[in-house]
């Protein structure tokens, strides 16, 4: 049996058709959810967007096993973004993902050389 992998995705869209009650819950609510302030990944997601009220994203956590790969991984975001969307009643267009297997990601690190006797 294959260990899970730790999934970070991105769902982005635009707003449409919002009511002006939505829109005026999300200017309220802007300076939560614009800059770094918007740009957390978690389980629950995170919405991030400005005061144009253009574009979003979402951004989630997705635990999952790696058989299933990254589509099922993106597939299972975009549902708890149009979850999220539908609950909130932000109209929305159609949602794409992002996704980085943060347990095959490669990173790279600088070397430390030690200087001592140049």
């Amino acid at each position: 049996m294959a260990e899970n992998h730790t999934y970070r995705v991105i769902v982005r869209a635009t707003f449409e058709g919002l009511t002006d009650a939505a829109r005026q819950r999300l200017l309220a609510e802007v300076a939560e959810h614009e800059g770094i302030a918007g740009m957390r990944f978690g389980p629950e997601g995170s919405l991030a967007y400005d005061r144009a009220l253009k574009a979003f994203s979402l951004r989630y956590v997705i635990t999952s096993d790696p058989d299933d790969g990254d589509e099922m991984a993106g597939a299972l975001a975009e549902e708890k973004a149009e979850a999220y969307l539908r609950e909130r009643g932000y109209g929305h267009g159609e949602l794409r993902s992002t996704v980085t297997d943060m347990d095959t990601m490669k990173i790279n690190r600088k070397s430390r050389r030690s200087r001592a006797g140049s």
